[in-house]
């Protein structure tokens, strides 16, 4: 796995301090991008908190996946969570380790008193001394936050700064574009109210020895409930890794609901899920990948977005039109760039692969955040990507109706066969996984010369000759 280290820098540590009526939270924020542009240390909101309590646990919540590896745990794991203010809410975003769970905390207007919130993206610092603070948050203590640096810290910016070297996985930025994509195709298969959520999620499996997970299971909603069964009855839900929903524990006792997202199954195959507990004024939301030990990083669901001009193209008008709005909606944007709403959401897809979009179960829209990470490493460090434009600029393309053929490497010609827009393979990769990752490098290539993505560096097959 490609690793980097990244220096983010904050004016100082976050603290949680003692005031007069009170307490103050103080966020500190590192560089990252406003509507004015980049800034070294942006400010997003000053007020109270409705639920202090509440939005503590959240965002040690956050701040427990950040710090999480849930598959081969022995290893280190240490990321600060993202926080994006959408005007009317706060986002507080971060990724396991392992790559195989995004969480969310979603600060809603109800949950915030006074104070205006502002737009863009950048890290928080969430250090060890400030979750000890924020565990010990009783719940009358009246709770003022402040996200980014007091007034005196903005005077003295030129003065020292905290300094951590956190660990950047690529497949780490991957996830992040593939987890808002694989959501976007979820819906509400169940919602539990309070007490029937606490009992199920008190019920699941904590980690075994030495991180082993407990597999792949599933439940099925009966009524208000959920009840586990033995395969993928219609209706099911995929409960992967059940252990990795651990950091839902934090904010049970605060719960109102339960809700539980994921797609239409087909078949036996394990899918990805979503798990949101509803709170006071907030929403804490755990994605799962399909496996514990399979990250975001693999699905391949944004491989046909990223092997597109068309798209590339459509997704640059798209973003000049985004405003960190908290609600993306596909219709005004479409009447706005004057593109069919089927080019809007293949161009937001493309966006997400740079960490411009992310994707909320609850509202099912997309909402503008704009990640404070090199977005070009997602396609630069994509492997299949990489193979399938490897294979149309060495010319192994060559199309012939519904069908194509594409000379591998090592000499194999495999079979690309187009069945209403669904391209099938001859190699391993399709017959291991059926589609069920995205498309293999021989199908995105064929994609990619069909397209035009390309032009002029393959072969193509018409009435018996080359031309």
């Amino acid at each position: 796995m490609t690793r980097s280290l990244q220096a983010v820098a904050y004016t100082r540590s976050s603290t949680l301090e003692s005031a007069p009526g009170g307490r103050r939270l103080g966020l500190e924020t590192s560089r990252g991008a406003t509507p004015r542009g980049v800034e070294d240390h942006p400010r997003f909101f000053t007020g109270f908190l409705t639920s202090p309590q509440v939005a503590s646990a959240g965002l040690l919540a956050v701040a427990d996946v950040a710090g999480a590896r849930y598959y081969q745990q022995q290893l280190r794991s240490s990321l600060d969570p993202v926080v994006t203010g959408n005007g009317d809410r706060l986002r507080f975003e971060s990724f396991s380790g392992c790559g195989g769970v995004y969480a969310r905390l979603d600060v809603l207007s109800a949950g915030l008193d006074g104070g205006e919130v502002g737009h863009g993206t950048t890290n928080v610092d969430v250090n060890n001394p400030l979750r000890d603070a924020l565990s010990r948050i009783g719940s009358d203590d009246p709770l003022h936050m402040r996200v980014g640096p007091d007034e005196m810290a903005v005077t003295t910016l030129d003065g020292p700064v905290v300094e951590k070297k956190v660990p950047l996985p690529d497949r780490w930025l991957r996830g992040f574009a593939e987890a808002q994509v694989t959501a976007a195709g979820f819906d509400l298969r169940a919602e539990l109210p309070a007490t029937e959520a606490v009992r199920f999620l008190r019920s699941l499996p904590r980690s075994g020895a030495r991180g082993s997970s407990r597999g792949v299971q599933w439940v099925v909603p009966a009524g208000r409930v959920l009840r586990p069964t033995t395969r993928p009855v219609p209706g099911a839900v995929c409960l992967p890794g059940p252990e990795r929903l651990i950091a839902l524990q934090r904010v049970l006792r605060h719960a109102s609901a339960l809700r539980v997202y994921g797609p239409a199954l087909a078949g036996t195959a394990a899918a990805a899920s979503a798990w949101e507990v509803v709170l006071p004024g907030m929403r804490l939301t755990l994605t799962l990948s399909p496996e514990a030990s399979r990250g975001f990083s693999g699905e391949g669901g944004v491989l046909d977005a990223l092997a597109t001009d068309e798209a590339a193209e459509d997704a640059e008008l798209i973003s000049v039109l985004l405003a960190w709005e908290p609600r993306i909606d596909v219709g005004d944007l479409s009447a706005s760039s004057g593109l069919p709403a089927e080019r809007v959401r293949a161009a937001l897809v493309r966006l997400g692969t740079s960490g411009r979009v992310g994707y909320d179960t609850a509202e099912a829209a997309y909402f503008h955040r704009e990640l404070p990470y090199d977005a070009e490493r997602v396609e630069r460090h994509n492997p299949r990507l990489r193979a399938a434009r490897d294979l149309v600029g060495a010319g192994a393309v060559v199309l012939d109706g519904a069908l194509g053929t594409v000379t591998a490497q090592d000499g194999h010609a495999h079979r690309v066969r187009d069945d209403a827009g669904v391209l099938s393979c001859t190699c391993l990769w399709w017959a291991k996984y059926r589609g069920g990752r995205g498309p293999c490098k021989h199908a995105l290539a064929v994609r990619m010369v069909r397209r035009g993505a390309v032009s002029g560096q393959a072969e193509v097959l018409v009435d018996g000759g080359v031309r």
